[in-house]
């Protein structure tokens, strides 16, 4: 099987491009800026159309993971025009250029969809997003299921994970690196999350690859943790100061957009494949052992 990464040097992107390498996979990769050197990769901005159908006409892919995206809550709500020629337009050039060989798409999207009124979120229930990142990944949704091609949509929280230096980092580095310098850290105690480890996404979303299952999953963490109480598991394992840790109110950090609490239940994905996503304290625990 021929597989093909867009946005293979960002977080998830790269996971995935390691995990399939190691693998012998036939696999090819997108990057924008940064280059990595798992194996061969090509520059692509998916803002540029025929660009994007060329590359796409060229290597063929039977499956093609969409793993690009402009990500920032508050920066695509400051740029609302860059949010939609790269989440969605970026997406449709992307879906063209794959109806012509036909390759299953797998397109990772998020919790942002939803807007936090209800206190679960199934794989059933209906999007309503309330920032313009979660309705521009809304409306890539639409598209990837609107192309006629066979289709995963996976829905993510709050990846975590080791990362590269050029890529973005996460609440448990943020911690990590702030307690490790003995410097107080602020976290939030009405933000809640289902956070979830980039390596166990990576590894259900194979699953359900290698049984050829379509529609939309939730990949997320068994856990609904507030990011106050997360910091403090991560100071516990990695054996830091957690008196470190400020617990601050949300209204506190004044951000132009907020912030809804949306748990999604991935109960779908045990049931199709039998994979358990790790909890926070697995999670952790798996994040210490390849430090």
């Amino acid at each position: 099987m021929k597989i093909f990464i867009v946005g293979g040097s960002g977080v998830i992107g790269s996971y995935f491009v390691k995990s399939f390498a190691k693998e012998n996979s036939d696999i090819n990769y997108t990057y924008y800026k940064n280059k990595v050197s798992y194996t061969k990769g090509i520059n692509l901005d998916v803002q540029d159309r025929d660009d994007t159908l060329k590359i796409l006409k060229k290597f063929q892919p039977d499956l093609i993971i969409i793993a690009n995206a402009l990500t920032g809550v508050d920066f695509c709500e400051a740029n609302p025009s860059l949010a939609e020629s790269i989440n969605v337009k970026g997406t449709k050039n992307i879906v063209d250029g794959c109806k012509s060989v036909n390759s299953k798409l797998v397109f990772i999207s998020t919790s942002a969809v939803f807007n936090g009124t209800k206190s679960e979120y199934s794989e059933n229930d209906k999007p309503n997003p309330t920032g313009i990142y979660g309705f521009t990944k809304f409306q890539g949704e639409k598209i990837i299921q609107e192309s006629n091609l066979p289709f995963l949509i996976l829905r993510t929280d709050q990846p975590y994970c080791w990362k590269e230096k050029w890529q973005h980092t996460n609440s448990v580095i943020r911690v990590i690196e702030n307690l490790e310098k003995n410097q107080q850290f602020k976290e939030v105690v009405d933000w809640y999350n289902t956070p979830t480890y980039v390596p166990d996404f990576v590894n259900a979303t194979k699953e359900l690859i290698q049984k050829d299952l379509e529609g939309i999953f939730h990949l997320v963490g068994s856990d609904f943790i507030s990011r106050y109480d997360w910091s403090q598991k991560v100071a516990d394992i990695f054996h830091l100061k957690k008196n470190l840790i400020k617990p601050i109110d949300s209204s506190e950090l004044k951000l132009p957009v907020e912030r809804n609490n949306i748990k999604l239940n991935n109960n779908k994905l045990l049931q199709n494949t039998g994979y358990k996503m790790a909890g926070v304290e697995e999670g952790l625990r798996k994040m210490l052992e390849n430090k």
